[in-house]
């Protein structure tokens, strides 16, 4: 009964692996496991995926993110400075690291300072996290590296990255000045005040060898990884040297990655490789596609969120551009559109469990908003 009952837990906890699994199991019944099927995944995102992921955890156990943002906190006097300093965070942070590791970093880190300041941080609370969920989402948009289905329709797009931050910019410069206009309007009665750093985590020293060598072995994986997303070096490299390097330096690094998220992934790659092979799927989902890819993406991503959404899509059609801008613009809206707004949402639950339901609401007006404001922009642009 205990297994069943962890069977059920982890299902619940992890439903977009799950639900991957299950597709992947069911469309094993139409085509018979072969081969072939390895041709379907993707091992290129994955190891690219695997490899980020050691170095973005590598920097949260070094506290790297955390000492940053209080030494730039230090230097906030008022509400709107602190609040266009938390979401930025966020915004900018994410195009490097994504958008889900940008919210476990400093949505705690915004909670405790915000907690800090008493009334005014009341009632900063909600709308300010519901912006740097925001922010997160629409700031990981302009780079490869920015969030997993960007690594992912980037790897298999014949794009440059110069293509890419191109086809994304005018919508992340968009994104920015309606951040800092909402930022405006939240903070209209701006209070002076004296804040003072505070930690949600203890503090690391990085001036020991072990830490300095730990920081050593994070910026060569990074860089690593820039290489490999232009194409400069082979992927097996990078995520040989992660696997390699993490072990020696921080080997407990290795249990913090994100397994389930690259067994989603597979799962999606299994089903969508067997659905492919289906005649009448495959020509149906074509012609439904055909045209409508930008359109179609954004709102499928707010039934199955914007990561599958991408890898599922992307086998019916040539047009890679249009789903990269559809699931990026899609990670707006409902609440699972992103996975990564999860993440802030169950902090809030967490720390504040009566302020729920005022968070999802402001949280879902919110996000319409700024979903249609970009659809517009998308129509207008693209």
């Amino acid at each position: 009964m205990n297994a069943i009952k962890k069977a059920f837990n982890f299902a619940k906890n992890e439903i977009v692996l799950t639900i991957s699994l299950v597709l992947a199991v069911i469309s094993a019944f139409f085509v018979t496991p072969n081969k072939t099927y390895a041709d379907y995944i993707d091992f290129r995102t994955l190891g690219l995926l695997f490899s980020l992921m050691t170095v973005t955890e590598g920097c949260k156990k070094l506290g790297l993110f955390e000492r940053c943002a209080n030494a730039i906190l230090g230097k906030v006097h008022n509400t709107f400075q602190l609040s266009a300093v938390l979401v930025g965070l966020c915004f900018f942070s994410s195009m490097f690291i994504t958008n889900d590791v940008a919210l476990i970093t400093f949505v705690p880190l915004s909670l405790t300072a915000l907690s800090s300041l008493r009334n005014i941080g009341e009632k900063l609370i909600i709308p300010i996290t519901v912006l740097q969920t925001i922010a997160a989402n629409l700031g990981s948009m302009l780079t490869p590296i920015g969030n997993p289905q960007n690594l992912y329709l980037f790897g298999i797009s014949n794009m440059t990255l110069g293509d890419f931050l191109k086809l994304m910019l005018p919508y992340t410069v968009v994104a920015a000045v309606m951040l800092l206009i909402c930022i405006s309007i939240v903070c209209r009665n701006t209070e002076q005040f004296n804040f003072e750093q505070t930690s949600s985590t203890e503090r690391v020293d990085t001036n020991t060898a072990k830490n300095k060598a730990g920081l050593l072995v994070c910026l060569l994986l990074f860089i690593l990884c820039l290489l490999t997303v232009a194409r400069l070096i082979p992927w097996q490299a990078t995520a040989l040297a992660a696997l390699l390097l993490t072990a020696i330096s921080h080997k407990e690094i290795l249990k913090k990655v994100d397994y389930p998220l690259l067994l989603t992934f597979c799962g999606f790659f299994i089903f969508i490789g067997n659905m492919g092979k289906l005649d009448f799927f495959r020509n149906a989902l074509k012609s439904i596609l055909e045209g409508h890819e930008l359109l179609i993406s954004a709102a499928a991503s707010q039934i199955i969120s914007n990561v599958p959404c991408a890898i599922l899509l992307s086998g019916f059609t040539d047009d890679l551009k249009a789903l990269i801008v559809g699931t990026n613009i899609g990670g707006l809206g409902t609440l699972i559109a992103s996975m990564a707004s999860l993440i802030s949402y169950k902090q809030i639950c967490r720390s504040y469990p009566k302020k729920k339901g005022r968070y999802f609401a402001f949280f879902t007006a919110a996000n319409i908003t700024f979903l249609a404001i970009m659809a517009l922009t998308v129509k207008i642009a693209y």
